[in-house]
């Protein structure tokens, strides 16, 4: 009787402790400060836990994206995460988003989790500005 007690107690207090960590995430911006080695640090989580999705590169256009029908922003797109803040970033990667697991605290800290988002935001740096659209010809037919 006392183990179903005690791990309803481990779980209540853990719950605790991960929605505590959030609500300090959500009133922070990233409190991180890039170094060489936690900037490596940030590329290997990323290719362990996220790559899989979002592609190498961030582009979002990945087999498995594909045939989970997962629609992903494009990193590589400065506009992407402009409306974006850290914070929100931070969020959906520690609690998860639609079909995106949580990136539990066992397997990366805090920390490590703001300097993944500074490396992610990193995918659009010294990325070509996309074309403009081109302007409607009003003499042409069908615009």
């Amino acid at each position: 009787m006392l183990k179903p007690i005690s791990l309803l107690s481990a779980a209540i207090v853990f719950a605790a402790c991960a929605a505590s960590t959030i609500a300090l995430a959500q009133d922070a911006t990233n409190p991180a400060k890039p170094t060489s080695a936690s900037q490596t640090q940030a590329k290997n989580l990323y290719a362990r836990d996220c790559a899989l999705c979002h592609g190498d590169n961030g582009n979002g256009k990945t087999d498995l994206a594909k045939d989970m029908q997962l629609t992903l922003l494009d990193w590589t797109d400065s506009k992407s995460l402009a409306n974006q803040t850290d914070k929100d970033l931070f969020r959906a990667i520690r609690v998860g988003k639609d079909k995106m697991p949580a990136e539990e605290e066992g397997r990366a800290k805090d920390n490590e989790v703001w300097n993944l988002i500074i490396y992610i935001r990193g995918f659009s740096k010294g990325q070509p500005a996309a074309a403009p659209a081109p302007a409607a010809d009003p003499a042409k037919p069908g615009n």
